[in-house]
């Protein structure tokens, strides 16, 4: 497993993802921190809504950690908007016979917006739907 997100920062501050799936994180065997990084990197860059972080196996935990650390230290206004575990099978290894079953968990994380922020947008949607109505007359 690896950890792949990869973001290179242009000199001025936008943020560039480098990973096959933006926003999606494979949690492996670096510490915890490691990934918490990530995670704050992913949601300051570009305007993300939302970053995903994948595990199985014993990374698991670290993905666990990953989130609860970023929810309770860095972003308060982090929630967890969908947790999908399952089960993979995997190829036998060298002198086994059957395959082995290994578990899996994706985690989506969402930053919440605040209600100015909110009313802000549904205000512009509102203008801009206003605009489209009086240039059609």
């Amino acid at each position: 497993m690896r950890f792949a997100i990869y973001v290179r920062q242009h000199d001025n501050g936008e943020v560039e993802f480098l990973s096959r799936e933006p926003n999606v994180m494979y949690v492996g065997r670096k510490p915890p921190m490691d990934y918490v990084l990530g995670i704050l990197t992913g949601f300051s860059g570009s305007n993300a809504k939302e970053v995903t972080l994948k595990a199985r196996g014993q990374s698991i935990t670290t993905a666990v950690d990953a989130v609860e650390i970023t929810r309770h230290r860095f972003m308060k206004d982090l929630r967890i908007s969908k947790i999908a575990i399952g089960t993979e099978e995997m190829p036998p290894r060298e002198g086994e016979s059957r395959p082995r079953n290994v578990s899996t968990i994706e985690i989506t994380l969402t930053k919440e917006t605040k209600p100015n922020e909110e009313a802000k947008a549904m205000q512009e949607a509102q203008a801009t739907k206003e605009k489209a109505a009086s240039s059609q007359m």
